[in-house]
């Protein structure tokens, strides 16, 4: 039988990981070193990497989405 997670796709994980670090993290985005697009401050991004780690090992979410999941 399939694992079922409770969280299966990028745009609940999103979500959960802004209104859990909400307050806390800045979600302002920055101009990228480019100078061509938009990015989070590294702050964000890292905790966004550490919530994934989290999630899966807990098994909130599947390892394959683990490693699609992006913060935008």
């Amino acid at each position: 039988m399939k694992k079922q997670y409770p969280i299966t796709n990028q745009k609940t994980l999103r979500q959960t990981f802004k209104a859990e670090f909400k307050g806390t993290l800045d979600f302002k985005k920055i101009t990228d070193h480019a100078g061509t697009g938009k990015m989070y401050k590294v702050d964000t991004r890292c905790a966004f990497v550490e919530y994934v780690d989290a999630m899966t090992r807990s098994g909130m979410i599947s390892p394959e989405l683990a490693q699609r999941a992006t913060l935008d």
